[in-house]
């Protein structure tokens, strides 16, 4: 093996290594849903299990107000998912005062969940403390400890068994909401 490919896979792996190592797993379709209790907007604790039997549609944003389109999105189609027995619930690390805020200003109706210690975002895969700089527009969040964490935009849709359904990794809000309708609608034919 040449020096240069060899450098050049150590250079690789010295990047990686750590990235693949600090980053959280994120549960997988099929397994179940890892249960939380936050508060909401309202200041009143929400639970996951409180919507057994019922479709979660667990969106995990960056921040309040950042996050305007994808959110208008889910109100615009609140009552097709109530239709299909589905409740959307929003997830970021802003405090229930800042979702109160959001959530009156964009006219939300629909629970917003403060997980101001971060632990439901690392259960899900939501934060990586990768420690490299990563582009303009992504999101980070200082946590509790200290680290600085990236921010992913990513939904769970939990089936009324409490078992994940379907993860959306590569999220776009303008078309987020119609995605997980379209999706959740082929799950409800299928019998799922």
């Amino acid at each position: 093996m040449s020096k240069k490919l060899l450098l050049a896979l150590l250079c690789a792996a010295s990047v990686l290594v750590p990235v693949l190592l600090i980053s959280a797993a994120q549960p997988m379709a099929g397994s179940p849903a890892p249960q939380f209790t936050l508060k909401s907007q309202d200041g009143t604790p929400v639970s996951l299990q409180d919507y057994l039997g019922q479709w979660v549609v667990l969106y995990f944003h960056p921040k309040d107000f950042d996050s305007t389109l994808e959110a208008r999105n889910f109100q615009r189609d609140l009552a097709q998912y109530k239709k299909l027995n589905a409740v959307i619930l929003g997830v970021s690390v802003d405090n229930p005062d800042s979702h109160h805020q959001f959530g009156a200003k964009e006219g939300l109706r629909f629970k917003l969940l403060a997980d101001t210690e971060h632990s439901v975002s690392e259960e899900y895969g939501i934060l990586t403390y990768t420690g490299f700089s990563h582009d303009a527009k992504d999101a980070f969040v200082i946590a509790p400890d200290g680290r600085v964490a990236h921010v992913a935009r990513k939904t769970y849709l939990i089936a009324p068994d409490g078992r994940i359904a379907l993860v959306f990794d590569a999220v776009k809000p303008a078309e987020h909401s119609a995605e997980v309708l379209a999706a959740l609608k082929d799950l409800e034919k299928k019998g799922n």
